[in-house]
């Protein structure tokens, strides 16, 4: 029996340490956000999983737990503009569009900082926006502005918002290190849009031989280019301090 027990004990840590655990909070609006929580080891610094447009958290399972493995806790995030991915449904979208909330792609900031917000009331470490397709852009704006962003991940960004050099013009990281990476199509782009940043804090990763793919799903083992991207990812990771 108390063999028994100790098992069950250490099932329960390993349950609680790597599990995927669903969580809601208030953005300032008063709107309610839900993520799914992954915590890695405790102290990990968290990455806060952001989802490209018509699709919810759901984008990130595959991802999520690969990057635990790497040695980060991670928060895979509803974002009010959004709507459902691999069977997911975007439950902050739901309520958002419920309750009349303004549900464009600018009004996910709330979410974004609310977010980090919660991951830092866990860990009190730089959190890293790992962001796809509109919300990639969002996560380079607001690591302009917050000294609670160390870094980002940003899975092809681009001026989604009406002007077309809104995003270039804001971004100001001079010292925070950023990833970008896209399809071969919108690589000129992007490399455009970050052409700011300084090289040194900086890495763009091209799908090479491959088309590549839109947003984080690049990094889904589905994709003939994921084991590309996942490799310069870890690269990324290499550089950053823990």
């Amino acid at each position: 029996m108390k063999f028994f027990l100790v098992v069950f004990a250490m099932w329960l840590t390993f349950i609680t340490s790597f599990g995927q655990q669903r969580v809601t909070y208030k953005a300032v609006d008063g709107l309610q956000v839900t993520a799914d929580l992954y915590l890695g080891k405790p102290d990990s610094p968290f990455i806060i999983l952001l989802h490209q447009a018509g699709y919810s958290r759901g984008e990130y399972n595959e991802i999520a737990p690969r990057l635990i493995n790497l040695g980060y806790s991670c928060l895979a995030v509803d974002l009010r503009s959004g709507k459902e991915v691999n069977f997911i449904v975007n439950e902050t979208a739901k309520k958002a569009n419920e309750q009349d909330y303004s549900v464009n792609y600018i009004d996910a900031i709330p979410d974004i900082l609310a977010s980090i917000d919660y991951a830092r009331a866990l860990v009190k470490k730089p959190v890293i926006l790992f962001g796809s397709s509109y919300s990639a852009s969002l996560c380079l704006l607001v690591a302009s502005e917050s000294v609670k962003v160390g870094g980002v991940i940003a899975c092809s960004p681009g001026e989604y918002f009406g002007d077309t050099s809104f995003v270039k013009n804001r971004i100001n990281l001079p010292k925070k290190s950023v990833f970008v990476c896209g399809s071969k199509l919108e690589m000129p782009d992007i490399k455009k849009l970050v052409s700011n940043i300084p090289i040194k804090n900086i890495i763009v990763a091209d799908p090479g031989k491959y088309s590549g793919t839109h947003g984080a799903s690049t990094f889904w083992s589905s994709k003939p280019e994921s084991k590309e991207m996942w490799l310069a990812l870890t690269l990324f990771f290499s550089r950053l301090p823990k």
